[in-house]
């Protein structure tokens, strides 16, 4: 077997992993802060930082992509913006592209909701990111934060997909997120993004109710929770999402894994093509 079948997840803290399978290694909504350090949400809005993260920006292996889920200061922070690698390919919103592309970033992919970016490897490796539905808040409170998307990323060897990942991005339930199921019926490994947040009184992440709607709608055949505790804008504890999870009866699909620890599972070659 191959290292197709050694998949790993590292989690840094807040939205932040790094992933590594089939010979790529991608970063996820870097967010480096130190604890009691502001992450800056526009319109004089900012939220401390409870927690460090499990490594700084410096220990970061080489990066074949980033995944941004959208443009706010506790996914992209000045210290991620000083400290990587200016030429990494950065997949995010078309809003968050052209802000890094002023920032020095010049490989930074806007993408529309469906739109699909393909990054090939040595010997017939492949890695696509595919923008999915998100939306950061319900209501007005939706209209004025910076859009959301979710990234469903495959990783893929002579045609096929051996990994398929869903990464949720800080969306809400929405009616939108149903025709991610369809579209994809088998995903190895879904990163949900809770916490609750709160911005103005207003919920604009997933809390632990609506993480337990998310895992049965999409599915995934093991769920990692992340983003629940980095910041004072959290009001929803992980426990809140645990013991939902234990009453509906899906403790098996779970994962908890804390900053600092790897998550690692075996990967079987699936039959859909890449």
């Amino acid at each position: 077997m191959t290292d197709l079948d050694d998949v790993s997840v590292f989690f840094v803290g807040n939205a932040t992993t790094v992933i590594r399978c089939g010979g790529f290694t991608v970063l996820t909504d870097p967010n480096f802060l130190h604890r009691g350090q502001r992450a800056y949400l526009g319109y004089g809005l900012s939220s401390r930082r409870r927690t460090e993260p499990a490594i700084d920006v410096g220990d970061l292996p080489a990066l074949d992509a980033v995944v941004l889920s959208h443009m706010h200061g506790d996914h992209w922070d000045r210290v991620a913006r000083r400290g990587l690698d200016r030429d990494v390919p950065i997949i995010t919103t078309r809003q968050a592209a052209r802000r890094l592309v002023r920032q020095g970033f010049g490989r930074a992919r806007g993408m529309d909701t469906w739109q699909r970016h393909l990054i090939r490897g040595d010997g017939g490796r492949t890695l696509s990111v595919t923008a999915m539905p998100g939306r950061h808040a319900r209501g007005p409170m939706g209209a004025v934060l910076p859009p959301v998307m979710g990234s469903m990323v495959e990783f893929g060897h002579g045609g096929r997909v051996n990994l398929r990942l869903y990464i949720s991005g800080d969306t809400m339930m929405i009616p939108e997120l149903a025709a991610i199921p369809r579209r994809y019926p088998d995903i190895d490994l879904g990163i949900v993004h809770l916490g609750g947040t709160k911005i103005l009184g207003v919920l604009v992440t997933m809390d632990g109710r609506e993480g337990v709607d998310w895992l049965r709608l999409i599915a995934p055949g093991i769920a990692v929770p992340i983003h629940y505790d980095d910041y004072e804008a959290f009001t929803s504890p992980l426990d809140d999402f645990r013991r939902r999870v234990d009453r509906a009866g899906l403790s098996d699909r779970v994962r908890y894994i804390h900053r600092g620890e790897t998550l690692r599972l075996p990967v079987a070659v699936a039959a859909s093509p890449a």
